[in-house]
């Protein structure tokens, strides 16, 4: 006598209606992003949570299957100071900013660039969409000039992105998903760190991109840091002027970039919740959204 099979498991009522209903609310805004450029600054929780890694590749391997053009900018901190850590080399920050001299850039490009690049390139090719790593020394991508934290204290070879070769981007972007390592060197050859979010926010100005996201381990911005239901889900930029003097943390950079690169032509910027798994996809394709969108002063 054969064992008996059990029944297959039935949707609970109404959700397929859910599902046809969020696909229809996604169609308006896959049409607004095609073959438009959208640019991601990875890091955070996102990064370091093995479900949420593969829930953005994922995401990532969608959006270049609907046609967007979407490049991603990373950093990793965490990793960097692990090495460090395991090297016995001294780790340092400065206003934000890693104290960064010679052999501390060794040890970033080595884990940037060697591994933590390599590690995204797999995941979004395992999601069936070829990625390419680059740094901002692969043809030239980046130039930097050394930069200081924000009070003026020097912090050694930390570089601030003063041009992008787009060519280079553009052409990887035809076929493949660039996967840019925030590194770079100067005039004389020199390599430097650069901060991820100001590497994305370059990247975003040189592209003209439409969109550029900072996934973060916030909600977004909040009118009230203590208080997580005081979230600003839209901002022009004259708003954020306005309030900036008041903020302080790693928001205000943020707010800052998102200020800069909205008034160099990007279309707008939005501080995401890396935390929440799909956050890219909830934000640029549902109404809600899923974080903070600052856009244009009217």
């Amino acid at each position: 006598m054969s064992e008996p099979v059990d029944p297959p498991a039935t949707a609970p009522p109404g959700a397929g209606v859910r599902d046809v209903g969020t696909l229809l609310e996604a169609l308006p805004y896959i049409r607004q992003f095609r073959e438009r450029t959208v640019v991601i600054k990875y890091g955070g929780a996102a990064m370091n949570d093995p479900a949420l890694r593969e829930e953005f590749a994922r995401d990532v391997a969608l959006l270049k299957y609907v046609g967007v053009n979407v490049v991603v900018v990373h950093g990793g901190g965490p990793e960097i100071t692990g090495y460090m850590e395991r090297l016995n080399l001294p780790v340092e920050f400065r206003g934000g900013l890693r104290v960064s001299d010679a052999q501390t850039v060794e040890v970033a490009k080595m884990v940037l660039v060697g591994k933590v690049n390599k590690d995204i390139v797999v995941r979004i090719g395992r999601h069936g969409q070829a990625a390419v790593g680059l740094s901002g020394d692969d043809g030239n991508l980046f130039k930097v000039e050394t930069t200081t934290a924000p009070g003026g204290e020097d912090v050694g070879f930390v570089g601030r992105v003063t041009r992008v070769d787009t060519a280079v981007i553009d052409h990887v972007a035809e076929d493949f998903v660039p996967v840019i390592a925030s590194v770079g060197s100067d005039e004389d050859g020199q390599s430097h760190n650069v901060n991820a979010d100001e590497a994305a926010a370059a990247v975003a100005r040189a592209l003209g991109a439409t969109r550029l996201i900072f996934l973060t381990d916030v909600a977004g911005w909040l009118r009230d840091p203590a208080d997580p239901d005081s979230l600003i889900v839209q901002a022009g930029t004259d708003d954020v002027e306005d309030a900036l003097s008041g903020i302080s943390g790693g928001m205000r950079p943020k707010l800052q970039a998102c200020v800069d690169a909205v008034h160099s032509g990007v279309g707008a910027a939005s501080i995401v919740d890396g935390r929440r798994p799909h956050s890219v996809l909830l934000e640029l394709f549902t109404d809600e959204g899923c974080g903070t969108q600052i856009r244009p002063a009217r």
